[in-house]
């Protein structure tokens, strides 16, 4: 089993920046890919980006936040992070950590089988 557990959420103005974390325990092998989602209120949860948990660091983003988040990784602490910068309005969402078992990226959530209980990201204009 792969525990993860989001922190990191919070209220911010347009253009502010913040740092999301998911620290992961458990199972969780070389071979592993971590992703982030978000879900606002009433729309589908979406991909927003991906890293491989080792190896190549090879990322992957959503055009939508392409230039302004990164996702990064930190093995000897279990954790990944997503730095978001340049916040907008529409970035307002529930982000949440997934764990995928397998070296293959993807953006479709319900090829992710472990999830994390989710951070508010609240972005005011």
């Amino acid at each position: 089993q792969v525990q993860l557990v989001e922190s990191g959420g919070g209220l911010v103005q347009a253009g502010g920046s913040l740092r999301l974390s998911c620290a992961a325990s458990g199972r969780i092998f070389s071979n592993y890919v971590m992703g982030w989602f978000r879900q606002a209120p009433g729309k589908e949860r979406e991909f927003v980006a991906a890293i491989r948990w080792s190896g190549s660091s090879s990322t992957y983003y959503a055009d939508s936040v392409k230039g302004r988040f990164t996702i990064s990784r930190d093995n000897a602490k279990n954790t990944v992070y997503l730095q978001m910068d340049s916040l907008k309005p529409e970035d307002t969402a529930v982000y949440y950590c997934a764990a995928r078992p397998s070296l293959s990226i993807t953006t479709t959530p319900s090829r992710y089988p472990y999830w994390g209980q989710g951070t508010q990201v609240t972005v005011s204009s």
